[in-house]
């Protein structure tokens, strides 16, 4: 047993020992049948990758972010790409971006608009209306060549003219200045284009005056600024009442 032990270990040497110092048996490769080897002989297509670099510096290929040293304008549309982000759940940094900028051009439209809106809403304002509507505390008064001359105006003239055409709201209009004018010159009130009806009315101190006036300015704040179109009928009513104010301040 011992013996059988010993000569499985010296083959077993024998066997490295060959293995090693290149005695082991080799079989040359033209040896070999060429059915059962196959030889590739195809040419060998070299690859160019033109424009690498190009290709793949898209957003989607850019794995780190370095804004620590970009402007502050940079790094505010990078926080609130992150917020989107984290927001609607978003995977991409590209995708967050596409978002931020779209966001960013509606809220440019909506600034734009509403710089718009407040320029119309100036130049309207000018002339005693709201853009939605009307208020009589403006200036009751929109600043013409009438208005700014009503010591020189025919008023007479004017609503006869108003009246003449139909043009019933204008003729209301006239005579409400017509009354202003003649509150003015009984020094009742200080007359100003830029006062509205109020400043009038506190600066008047008779009771009997201040009743007349408020009623004439009721009608006339419902007429003219409230744009409504009236008939004869009521025009003369309207007429009747201014008629009868002005009589009174003549005294």
């Amino acid at each position: 047993m011992n013996n059988l032990k010993l000569v499985h270990t010296l083959f077993l040497f024998l066997g490295i020992f060959m293995s090693t110092y290149g005695f082991g048996a080799s079989i040359p490769l033209d040896a070999i049948p060429q059915d059962e080897v196959y030889v590739d002989t195809e040419p060998i297509e070299k690859r160019h990758f033109d424009d690498f670099k190009d290709k793949y510096s898209g957003d989607e290929f850019i794995y780190e972010r370095t804004i620590n040293n970009s402007g502050w304008w940079t790094r505010f549309k990078q926080w609130l790409a992150d917020v989107f982000r984290s927001l609607f759940n978003i995977n991409s940094d590209a995708k967050a971006a596409d978002i931020t900028d779209l966001v960013l051009k509606i809220f440019y439209v909506v600034i734009f608009i509403l710089v718009v809106f407040f320029i119309v809403k100036a130049v309207l304002n000018k002339e005693g209306k709201w853009v939605f509507g009307k208020s009589s505390e403006k200036s009751i008064i929109p600043v013409t060549d009438i208005e700014s001359n009503i010591h020189e105006a025919d008023f007479k003239s004017l609503i006869a003219t108003a009246e003449k055409d139909n043009n019933y709201r204008l003729a209301i209009r006239y005579y409400y200045l017509w009354l202003l004018k003649h509150l003015s010159q009984k020094g009742i009130i200080e007359y100003d284009v830029e006062k509205t009806n109020s400043d009038y009315y506190y600066e008047i101190n008779s009771e009997n005056v201040k009743e007349g006036f408020s009623y004439t300015s009721y009608l006339y704040n419902y007429i003219w600024y409230g744009e409504f179109d009236i008939d004869h009928n009521q025009f003369n009513k309207a007429k009747a009442a201014f008629h009868q104010f002005l009589e009174s301040v003549k005294k």
